[in-house]
């Protein structure tokens, strides 16, 4: 449904969205973590951070961190910032133009489980997201809240 970038990017966003609020976390450890290459991932970090997601420090002790609380970050706001725009507003047989008054033989069935979507990406911050994953590479990283 997303690019290989997006899917990156979720992932690595709520795996530092577990991480201590101002830790950094280096991209070694994440492409270890995630198993991801590590040049391809740099530059979905580094396109998050322009976009104000993430912020990063260089140096031995840096890496890169979350910029917002990650209950102020949801899921459709990666999604934008590595896939555009394209999945909330375009055609899903690809047409440049669908609208009501210019549909494509899906839009009215589209629309609505397209809305639905939406409001669930919106409705799920990276923080829930990520203290429900089950994955290991996330357990071993959950920190106890208190």
């Amino acid at each position: 449904m997303f690019s290989r970038q997006c899917e990156y990017a979720l992932q690595a966003v709520m795996y530092l969205a577990l991480k201590p609020e101002d830790e950094m976390t280096s991209i070694k450890e994440l492409t270890q973590k995630l198993d991801t290459p590590y040049h391809f991932l740099g530059k979905i970090l580094q396109n998050l951070t322009h976009k104000g997601l993430l912020k990063s420090l260089k140096g031995p002790s840096g890496g890169f961190a979350l910029a917002l609380p990650s209950e102020e970050i949801n899921l459709l706001q990666i999604i934008e910032a590595i896939d555009g725009v394209s999945f909330t507003k375009g055609c899903v047989l690809g047409f440049p133009e669908c609208s009501k008054t210019d549909p494509c033989a899906l839009h009215d069935q589209w629309g609505p489980s397209r809305d639905s979507i939406i409001a669930m990406l919106k409705g799920k911050s990276v923080s829930e997201m990520a203290h429900k994953m089950k994955k290991p590479q996330y357990l071993m990283n959950k920190r106890s809240s208190g």
